[in-house]
């Protein structure tokens, strides 16, 4: 039914940019909290960034600063500004929508992820 779609990963030098997009095919983006998650091999699944239907963002230290989360809700489009590219940011990162109020997991939707490899 919500199905999210992501874009932009590749590989790219340490010090680079990149910009990850995300779209989602329903007609609710607006009630949805949007973030990006990432996962690396062995690694546990972990918080990037995320906003909020009123336009608030929250991101961990290891990339504030570095990342920017944007959302246009024209588009359905939720977007993840990658700045200052370390080699630990290597990973598959995912889209993520949570339905804005609601319980954990009840309205919660995933991407199929996008590669991020960060190497000379």
């Amino acid at each position: 039914q919500v199905q999210l779609v992501e874009s932009g990963g590749g590989l790219v030098q340490p010090g680079g940019s990149l910009r990850l997009s995300c779209v989602e095919s329903g007609s609710n983006f607006r009630l949805y909290v949007m973030a990006w998650y990432r996962q690396a091999p062995g690694k546990q699944r972990e918080l990037v960034a995320s906003i909020t239907p009123g336009g608030n963002t929250n991101s961990p230290d290891s990339v504030k600063g570095r990342f920017s989360i944007s959302r246009d809700n024209a588009k359905n489009t939720v977007y993840l500004q990658m700045n200052s590219l370390k080699p630990e940011d290597t990973a598959v990162y995912y889209c993520n929508a949570d339905l804005f109020g609601s319980r954990r997991g009840e309205y919660t939707y995933w991407g199929q992820g996008t590669q991020v490899t960060v190497s000379s």
